[in-house]
């Protein structure tokens, strides 16, 4: 997989069969690291460097001096072809380095399970969008491909750990009794290695994700359902024999599969973990795996140990903040918050002006649909007791059933970072950006809202302020869901002081929906123009029964001025 991409440098991850030496050439330039184990399974990260600036090289990968990618002819077997018996015909995989000052295109999207592409599957869950995608920029289906974005950011739900699919059900009763807890869920790491295998390795998929860099960022189903809801949430999991297990197993092999890639070489020198890895001349493998897991279990007990957030910088064109909006929440009834105050200071470091665009990645989207906002800004203030003793467990119960655990429902958190949002896009952090941009997904729609200053604070926002959402990537949301969620797009958001007698605070920002919601399998892309923020959504679709090769077809297009 290609991960973290500059202008004249790469990052390629690496799963490898077992202990090797792995070697990335890519034109005159050439790179090698050694693997290293984390529980059985063998890993490597090459750093290549020295690559011209905005050129696409193509690149080959060996194994212990073996070519292993592109895979040889002959020696591809059954993993070139995909669930619908097709074996695409793909072209050579590239390190796409950027080119200062060109416009910024950036691919995103949320929410992805691992079912099969065939017809079952995609009358069960629709057509998979980002390999849709991937057949188009391929070639495949012969429509005519669309400019390489620069990057695509995956925003949450890269995998599902608690509802599996068929054939990951298939590898858990092979190995365990699937009638004990934590039953057809993820138990342990082998499990976790095995779902990011079966997420990754359809052929298109596996070929698109080689070729185009990739940041990403988990939301709660990389973990479980309504993860860190709540204190009450965390109190029933702890409670079990086999939560302790699954979390440290998710977090430990998110650091492995998603977030070591995020990080910029500089970032990950920072990393003590990974100089553990970067720093290791002893003889044979280095086994990580208790280091891991020591690490994940710490970051469950004490978010403010490790910091999953990040950020990636496009000269002066962008910034992207990527936002931990799950592990790093303060629980505490009394406290509550979306960050903790140490993410929270270091999110106000890195909001500032000077940029042209701001982009806040975040999994949960911080402006919901009005309807919902309210209502979850209300299931919070009934969950604390702050109304009656009597509506806390009521209220408990609503926000676990219903899902109320977005940025409205923890509105400290809320408060904050819009806040600071009102204060980058009025001059007061720097020069104001031309945009500031929400990026989220987890809501199973995808929408548009754009977001202006609350009158009564007598500011005015100098940049346009927006919320893109993008979800899902493939799970559509059930039928009865779309009607509430339409009805909850109406109107204008006006969380103020006067809601529930002041127990909710004033909002800094005012917003509505201005387009969608739309419930297809999405992948959207966004591109930074001189005179506009440009948004488009598209969808795959399969035509005279080819599920092989679903076509992409564009669901909607938006532009938003900038100044």
């Amino acid at each position: 997989m290609l991960r973290y991409v500059d202008d004249t440098s790469a990052t390629i991850w690496v799963e490898t069969a077992e202990s090797a030496t792995v070697c990335v050439e890519a034109g005159d330039v050439s790179a090698e690291a050694r693997t290293f184990a984390v529980h059985g399974h063998h890993y490597a990260l090459v750093e290549v460097e020295g690559l011209p600036p905005g050129t696409a090289t193509p690149y080959r990968l060996t194994v212990d001096g073996v070519q292993a990618w592109p895979e040889p002819p002959g020696r591809a077997g059954d993993s070139t072809r995909d669930s619908t018996g097709v074996e695409p015909e793909l072209p050579p995989s590239v390190i796409p380095t950027l080119k200062p000052g060109k416009p910024l295109r950036m691919a995103f999207g949320s929410c992805r399970v691992s079912m099969p592409h065939d017809e079952e599957g995609n009358e069960a869950f629709g057509v998979d969008a980002l390999r849709a995608y991937a057949l188009r920029m391929a070639g495949v289906t012969g429509e005519e491909p669309e400019r390489w974005p620069d990057l695509v950011v995956f925003l949450g739900d890269q995998v599902y750990a608690d509802d599996t699919s068929p054939l990951m059900k298939d590898f858990i009763a092979a190995r365990r009794d699937p009638e004990q807890p934590p039953w057809t869920e993820l138990k342990d790491y082998q499990e976790y290695a095995h779902l990011y295998r079966l997420a990754w390795s359809d052929p298109a998929n596996r070929w698109l994700l080689s070729t185009l860099p990739s940041a990403m960022i988990f939301d709660d189903h990389d973990i479980r359902d309504d993860w860190n809801t709540s204190q009450t949430w965390k109190r029933e999991m702890d409670a079990t024999d086999w939560w302790h297990e699954r979390v440290v197993s998710g977090l430990g092999s998110y650091w492995v599969y998603q977030h070591l890639g995020n990080l910029s070489p500089q970032a990950r020198a920072e990393d003590a973990l990974w100089q553990r890895v970067a720093t290791y001349d002893g003889p044979g493998e280095l086994d990580l795996t208790a280091e891991v897991d020591r690490l994940a279990e710490e970051v469950d007990r004490e978010p403010t140990t490790y910091r999953w957030s990040y950020t990636r910088d496009f000269g002066t064109q962008a910034r992207l903040v990527v936002v931990d909006s799950r592990a790093a929440r303060v629980l505490d009834p009394e406290h509550r918050s979306m960050l903790d105050d140490d993410e929270l200071a270091w999110v106000d470091e890195q909001l500032q002006g000077d940029v042209d665009h701001l982009l806040i990645g975040t999994s949960l989207p911080v402006l919901l649909a009005p309807a919902l906002h309210h209502v979850e800004a209300l299931g919070e203030v009934l969950a604390q007791g702050t109304l009656s003793r009597r509506t806390k467990r009521f209220g408990e119960w609503a926000r676990q059933a219903a899902d109320m655990e977005h940025w409205a429902a923890f509105q400290r958190g809320f408060q904050e970072l819009t806040g600071m949002v009102v204060e980058v896009a009025t001059g007061q952090r720097g020069r104001a950006p031309r945009s500031v941009t929400f990026l989220s997904g987890d809501v199973h729609h995808s929408y548009l809202a754009e977001a202006w200053a609350d009158p009564a604070a007598g500011r005015e926002l100098q940049s346009a302020v927006v919320q893109a959402v993008c979800s899902p990537i493939r799970n559509p949301l059930p039928t009865f869901m779309k009607v509430a969620i339409r009805l909850a797009g109406l109107g204008r958001a006006r969380p103020t002081g006067r809601l529930l007698l002041g127990r909710v605070k004033r909002s800094p920002l005012r917003w509505s929906m201005t387009r969608g919601p739309w419930y297809d399998n999405n992948l959207a892309v966004l591109e930074l123009q001189s005179d506009r923020v440009r948004f488009w959504w598209s969808r795959g679709e399969v035509h005279d029964g080819d599920h092989g090769r679903a076509t992409l077809h564009r669901v909607a297009t938006v532009d938003v001025p900038v100044h």
